[in-house]
This record gives C-alpha cells, structure tokens and sequence, in this order.
C-alpha cells in the first residue's frame, strides 16, 4: 500500500491499483476519482491502461513492466488535490421519462410509492424535481450511477433480479438511480421508462452520460414516449467507418454452447462501462495463431464447451487450439494442433470440448473485429464471421502436444483483495483452506464455484468500484465468482482476493466440475509468476 498527500493506492492485482482518498466525503472523493480518470485517459504514461472511477474510487490499470508503482503514485500525487480536467465545465442534460404503474413502464412504481407513504404521482414528481450527478457508468456499457436521489425515495434491491429489463428503464438501486442502456437482466426497482439511448458504439463519446455530468428528468406523458421512441436514434452520419478489406469466412448454422469473437482485450473503455473483453484463455489462443504465423492475440473463434457447427464461405487456412479434440471435415476428422485447409462449401463440425472448458479456431490472417469495443455479443445460429483481410502465413508445426484442460484438483495463486478484513477468520481460513468447484453456470463475466460459504463480517455490499481481471467476489450467498473478461467493469460486492494472471488461463480451460483451492502469494511471487 502507498500513501501520498491524501491519496491512497492499494494493490489489487500484479496491473492494478485502487487509489482511494480517505479523507475526503464521497462526493468529493469521487469528484477526485472522476478528474484522475480523466487526466489520466488525456495524458497517458507509458504503460497506462485503463481508469474506471467508482463511488469513491479509481481503479488503474497498467503494464507493471512499463509503469511502475512510484511513478504512478507520483502521478497521482501531483493531480491532488485537483486535477487536469477538474475544471471542465460540467455538462446539465436533461432526459424524458415516462413514469407509469403500468407493468411494462413502473412495475415497483406503486409498491415504492405506499413504502414511502406517496401517491405514484408524487413519487415520480419527486424523483424528476430533483437534479443527479453522473458518479460513474457501470454494470453494462452506459449505465449511470446517480447520486442526489432525495432520501425518502432510496430503496433496496429486488431479492432477486428480473431476468429480462427493458431497454430505457429507469430504476432505483439503494441510494443510486440510473437508467438500463440496453435489455437485460437486472435487480433494480422500476418505475418508468426513457426514451433514449444510452450507448452507441459508433458515437464518439460512446456512452450519452459521462462521469461528472448532471442530469434532470422531465416527466412526459404517454403519448410523447412512444413519438419519440418511433424517432430513428441513428443517421447516415452515424454509420461505421469502411473496414479493411475482408471477406465472409463462416456461417454459423448452430452456434454451440458459448462461441464469440475474442482476441486481445481492448482497453480503455471501462470510463463508459465497457469491460475489455478478450479472450479467456490467452495461452491456448497464442497456441493457435502461433501454429499459423498469426499474432499470439489475433482474433479468433473461442469455443466453450460445445463447439459449433460452420459453413465454410471462402478457402481459408486454419487451426484448432489444444482443448478442441473432436472436429470434422465434411465428416473427416482433424486434430487439434495442425494446420488444414478448408474450401468454401465446406462443413467444419466441432463437437463437446473434452479435455478443456474453451478451445479456440483460428484462422490465417485473424478474424475481423469491430473497428471500436463493443458490448459483449455472443455469437447465434445464422451469423457470419469474416477474415481480417490481412494475409496468411502457415507454419509447418505440429503442436498437437499442447498440455490441455486442468483435471483432478488444480490450486490457484491468489493476491489478497482490497476487502478481505471485511470477512471473518473463519471466512478467511474458509476460502484459503477448503476445496470448491467450478459451477456449469460459469461465463464469460464469472467463473462461479461451488463449496463452503464464507462469513462475511457485515453485509457483503460495499459502494462500488473498478474491478480487476480475476477479483474474486463473495455475494450474500457466499459463494465466490472469479470475475472474467466480460466482468461488469465495477461491481460493489466485497473481494476477499484476486488471481493472479499467470493461473487465470487455467481457470479458464478447466472443466466444470473440476475441484480448485487457493494459495495466496506476494505480489512479487505473482509479478515473478508472470516473467
């Protein structure tokens, strides 16, 4: 840990610090966090990756080879107690709501309403009267945490989270409102609906709201909600750059369990929520590419338990990574760890993954991917992937050899999280001592496990921040969840730890079912680990 003249930065991972201010309130700890971030995203070091502001906090990430801690602590010493960009004008939108009990638009409306002893329609001219401030996005690309809802509309949580969240809905989640980007799962309480768009990759800025702006609502009727939701959000000025040369490689006719674009992550979108993707298993898609001359992080199909079927649309040269043991042909099987050649017409089948959880096809040149990040997009029956356009080089090589998924007990190095005196003794002992499994519900944004709960001290929420490459989690089940790639870039339950970057790959080609345990470790053992 570091300290420097009101700043605090606490190691979470070997390319992560949090930089906390423990002497400032919240509202002006993240006033700090916000100017930092923007400080840093307009005048990088070397090194530098990402800044993701928090409730109180900013979470950096870096390149420990290229940006060293002093020189960070430094950085950050010199912006206190104000910024670059501290003085940037602070933007007031204002947004459209329609507020209505109608369970399409305010399901919770009328429920929180009778809870603070309102009318709906005192409830909602409340919530409107007031004016919120931007603290940072999270969750899901564009979505804004708001602080400044009056008091007596603050609200828990649902107990459990509705699976499916209109795009547009406004909620309220404890002492934050903010509004959902896009459809999906979610936990907050509703009570109306926005017209806007929140996110659009295409746009620059990407994300409608920003960190440090301030929002007013403005309650519509019925009928000014569905005008302008029939106004079109995109225009012949929002359409894509042209992409590189490239040409349709693969129709997808099933998509198998899990199957998405994945290559390098893509860093410096956490400010607008994006999380930096990538793939799960960077050794295994270094495997691939490397077989065909590729870069090791060019992009590729990654593969999670059950492969795909394709249709084959332009000759290609391709790999499968160790992991994909069972693919055909036209029925003519190929192994993994050597180069073949398909022709347009073609049908490559690949079957359960069995030896690892994720395997990865690659293709000479790499696959195309969009010009910006994106939110994550798994790919479906019927979508089509193309080549990057850049030219193939095959290697002779046969690296079939390749250790594959973990099996029987694998332990896992661990650094210690920012939260961990949050939990119990026992809960610690708990965690460092038993076994757990890993869940068949894991993804992309967490690897679940499955074993022993671990105490917690006090709730397990804490106001949310940044989140690093293999944060573990401990929610109220106490169950822990090993954030991956796709994680949402903040989160507010407390981590007991964080693994380190060398061991993540090979959670990420374990099986479901396979035992692991932890083994903590200094930052310099993690930092040697990765060399």
């Amino acid at each position: 840990m570091t300290r420097a003249e009101g700043v605090r930065l606490l190691d979470v991972a070997e390319g992560a610090v949090l930089v906390e201010y423990p002497d400032a309130p919240e509202e002006e700890a993240n006033r700090r966090a916000v100017a930092a971030a923007r400080s840093l995203v307009a005048r990088p070091p070397a090194g530098f990756l990402d800044a993701v502001p928090g409730a109180r906090t900013l979470l950096v990430d870096f390149e420990p080879q290229r940006l060293s801690r002093a020189r960070l602590a430094e950085r950050l010493r010199r912006s206190f107690p104000g910024t670059e960009g501290a003085g940037e004008p602070r933007r007031l939108l204002e947004l459209p709501v329609f507020y209505d009990t109608d369970p399409r638009f305010g399901p919770d409306l009328a429920d929180l309403a009778s809870g603070a002893g309102l009318s709906p329609p005192e409830f909602a001219r409340r919530h409107a009267s007031a004016e919120y401030n931007v603290a940072f996005l999270g969750f899901a690309p564009g979505f804004p945490y708001l602080t400044g809802l009056p008091a007596e509309l603050h609200a828990p949580r649902l107990s459990t989270p509705r699976t499916r969240v209109p795009s547009g809905s406004v909620g309220i989640g404890g002492q934050y409102t903010g509004i959902y980007p896009g459809e999906t799962p979610g936990g907050w309480k509703l009570i109306g609906r926005a017209p806007v768009r929140l996110f659009d990759a295409l746009r620059d800025p990407p994300a409608l709201l920003l960190p440090g702006d301030r929002v007013r609502f403005r309650a519509i009727g019925r009928g000014e909600f569905e005008r302008i939701s029939r106004i079109p959000k995109t225009s012949a000025a929002d359409s894509p750059p042209p992409l590189a040369p490239s040409r349709p490689l693969f129709r997808l006719a099933t998509p198998g369990v899990l199957t998405s674009v994945q290559g390098a992550p893509r860093r410096g979108w956490g400010i607008y929520g994006v999380p930096p993707g990538g793939a799960m298993d960077p050794e295994a898609l270094g495997h691939g590419n490397t077989l065909l001359g590729n870069p090791r992080l060019a992009a590729a199909l990654e593969l999670t338990l059950v492969g795909p079927d394709l249709e084959v649309l332009s000759d290609a040269v391709v790999a499968l990574s160790r992991g994909a043991d069972r693919a055909a042909v036209n029925g003519r099987s190929v192994e993994a760890g050597i180069v073949f050649e398909v022709r347009a017409g073609d049908s490559l089948k690949i079957g359960p993954l069995r030896s690892a959880a994720r395997a990865y096809l690659c293709v000479g040149g790499g696959l195309e991917e969009a010009l910006r990040p994106q939110p994550p997009r798994r790919l479906g029956s019927g979508d089509v992937v193309s080549s990057s356009g850049l030219p193939a080089r095959r290697e002779d090589t046969h690296q079939g050899g390749h250790a594959a998924g973990a099996s029987g007990e694998a332990v896992i190095r661990v650094l210690p999280g920012p939260q961990r005196e949050r939990f119990e003794p026992e809960g610690r002992a708990i965690f460092l001592g038993s076994p757990f499994r890993i869940s068949a519900s894991s993804d992309r944004r967490g690897i679940r496990l499955e074993g022993p709960a671990i105490a917690n001290r006090e709730s397990p929420d804490i106001l949310p921040e940044g989140t690093p490459l293999g944060a573990v989690q401990v929610p109220r089940d106490g169950q822990p969840i090993i954030l991956g790639p796709d994680r949402p870039v903040t989160g507010g339950y407390a981590k007991i730890a964080a693994v380190i970057a060398a061991d993540f790959p090979r959670l990420a080609r374990a099986l479901p079912g396979t035992v692991v345990r932890f083994a903590q470790v200094t930052l310099a053992e993690a930092l040697a680990a990765q060399l």
